[in-house]
């Protein structure tokens, strides 16, 4: 889950089960269920048929906990934590090593974790370039590129195109924030 109607989505959803539902963040829900028991077949079933995986192994979580603190990095506004080292954030707010966490991202995700935060910057590129609110050199301070050339540059690399060439396209060409590898 990575908004607030996905969150309210899956609270609906748990609700209509019958569990007490405590809590839903991203990507987790704490719940209750009246009888103590919790049928996960059943909840797996409700999630996929909403378009959400339910995770369950240690691995798979670790990896969407990657997922999340790279998108609350880039789209949810710790603009302080991009000026920092990316490993160690990613490190800290998981709570494991940073080497473990890359090379399971990768045999998992087919992406290392800085490609993946690559596209994710982009991604966030594009959002802002189509609001048209920022100019291309507060957009590469507020996501932590050292220039705007560097920005310009890998913004090209992915997308084929310049930034400026995108703005004029007045298309919608972003994707989702859970498609961005895709």
């Amino acid at each position: 889950m990575v908004c607030d109607r996905c969150k309210r989505v899956v609270a609906e959803e748990l609700d209509k089960l019958g569990y007490t539902v405590l809590q839903v963040g991203l990507g987790e829900a704490d719940i209750a269920s009246p009888g103590g028991e919790v049928d996960l077949e059943q909840i797996r079933e409700v999630m996929q048929a909403n378009g959400f995986e339910l995770l369950d192994d240690r691995k798979t979580k670790l990896i969407e906990q990657v997922k999340l603190a790279i998108i609350a990095l880039v789209h949810q506004g710790e603009e302080a934590a991009l000026h920092i080292n990316t490993s160690d954030y990613i490190a800290e707010k998981v709570g494991v090593d940073y080497h473990y966490l890359s090379t399971l991202f990768s045999s998992f995700e087919g992406i290392t974790i800085e490609k993946y935060l690559i596209l994710q910057r982009i991604e966030r590129v594009k959002e802002l370039l189509v609001y048209n609110e920022l100019s291309l050199k507060e957009i590469a301070y507020m996501l932590g590129y050292s220039s705007v050339a560097h920005l310009s540059n890998q913004f090209k690399k992915v997308t084929g195109l310049t930034p400026s060439h995108f703005k004029q396209l007045k298309t919608e060409k972003r994707k989702t924030i859970d498609k961005v590898q895709e």
